[in-house]
């Protein structure tokens, strides 16, 4: 073998940039349509019945797309699935920016289009997160060290798009800076089609068809879920936790920063400090996390990011705290949760195999979504009903049992242990297993 030629089988990290430069524009439009669509809603009809109606048609589609989407994906391909609906994307989105130029952009007319993008979000997401294990072949990286990026991509876009996404609404208007959630849907397809290899035959991800009925292979890969304790407890633990997240961010901080007299300074500077120090967390394990005890990382990170930082909270309310009490433990919380994705995304698809990624991927995260949109909710009426103080050490108390509970299933304490499923490049000797998130979509706390 001449030197040239071994020189062209190694593996490269073209794949990994250009997929997390796609997450990460993809982020930032998504970030952009979650400030400019409700407030295009509410300036345009003065209604907030209609800003809740417009948020529940993008969302409940969303939901659904995704989990529907599986056998697709496994069908077609994660690249190509990704791409077509980005593209798809460009024109759905793009659509209101024309209709309100052209004065028919009605409030039905905003619900049907944003269902649609909902729609095509769905399936999107869930194949850029399926398109891990080809990833981390052609990159011959680690799992721990492809979702550590991943989960720092994730926060550091999210935090800086939510910015900049407020400044361009006040700039431009609401309408007009969906032209660029367009554009970053397009841009994104690019990357990842320029990027991106197509799976091959040794990757583990070749996608597949068979004469299998579409609902056949989508209870295939439910039944495999129902059937893989590990997986199935994340799943739920997950979907939990993200109900009580957004539960804490969308009420029990506000209404702790308006009793305690901080105002949205206190907010900000309580999200930035957590989000800042979960990127750090997430860079380290992206470093580190091949080497590191998955077990006692999983315990060790959930009790920092869990608990503390509704307990203190509520002493803060109850006892009237410095303000940089409650920083310390958003920073502590935030660095140990930036180590949650990277683990239980590398557990995650070294548990799936090959054949059933897209199915059993897109069906984890749809479930870890589905009680999102009640957090909210729930955390308003406990408040009315009991007080932030109570509310507060109820919410954070049910968080630690639920990042707890996972760990009476026998096999859970088998976490540090890489299973060799045939996918996916190895870096100890062991068998890194499957390459490939999330969910990014499971844990976005």
């Amino acid at each position: 073998m001449t030197e040239s030629v071994a020189a062209d089988r190694r593996p490269s990290h073209r794949a990994l940039r250009g997929w997390l430069t796609a997450e990460a524009v993809s982020l930032t439009g998504t970030r952009v349509s979650m400030v400019a669509i409700p407030w295009l809603v509410l300036t345009t009809s003065g209604s907030a019945t209609w800003t809740g109606v417009v948020a529940f048609a993008e969302m409940l589609p969303y939901v659904v797309a995704k989990a529907a989407s599986g056998p697709l994906i496994d069908r077609l391909g994660p690249r190509r699935v990704s791409v077509v609906t980005d593209l798809l994307s460009v024109l759905v989105v793009g659509a209101v920016p024309l209709l309100h130029a052209l004065d028919l952009l009605t409030m039905p007319v905003v619900t049907v289009v944003v269902a649609l993008a909902g729609t095509l979000r769905g399936p999107s997401d869930g194949a850029k997160h399926a398109l891990v294990p080809a990833v981390v072949a052609s990159s011959g990286v680690s799992l721990e060290r492809a979702t550590g990026l991943s989960g720092a991509v994730e926060r550091l876009a999210s935090t800086l798009g939510a910015a900049f996404a407020g400044l361009l609404v006040a700039a431009v208007g609401p309408a007009e800076a969906l032209v660029i959630d367009a554009v970053s849907f397009g841009v994104a397809a690019a990357l990842l089609a320029a990027f991106v290899p197509a799976p091959s035959p040794d990757t583990g991800s070749e996608p597949v068809g068979g004469t299998t009925g579409y609902l056949a292979q989508l209870r295939e890969g439910g039944g495999f879920l129902r059937r893989e304790p590990v997986l199935l407890a994340i799943t739920l633990m997950v979907a939990f936790t993200n109900l009580l997240d957004v539960a804490y961010a969308s009420v029990l901080v506000p209404v702790w920063a308006e009793q305690t007299g901080g105002g949205a300074r206190a907010i900000g500077l309580l999200f930035g400090f957590f989000s800042g120090a979960a990127v750090l967390g997430s860079l380290i394990a992206s470093r580190l996390g091949e080497r590191l005890p998955r077990f006692t990382i999983y315990v060790v990170a959930f009790t920092l990011c869990g608990l503390p930082r509704f307990a203190v909270m509520a002493y803060d309310v109850a006892a009237d705290t410095p303000l940089w009490w409650v920083l310390v433990v958003a920073v502590v919380g935030g660095f140990g949760a930036g180590f949650i994705n990277p683990i239980l995304g590398a557990v995650i698809f070294e548990r799936i195999p090959p054949h059933l990624v897209g199915r059993v991927v897109t069906l984890t995260s749809a479930l870890s979504w589905a009680g999102m949109p009640f957090g909210g909710l729930l955390a308003g009426l406990a408040v009315s009903g009991y007080g932030e103080v109570a509310t507060l050490l109820g919410a954070g108390t049910a968080y630690l049992v639920a990042t707890m509970a996972p760990l009476l299933v026998p096999s859970f304490r088998g976490l540090d242990r890489r299973p060799d499923t045939g996918a996916g490049p190895t870096t100890d000797g062991e068998g890194s297993g499957q390459s490939g998130e999330p969910e990014r979509d499971l844990a976005r706390g």
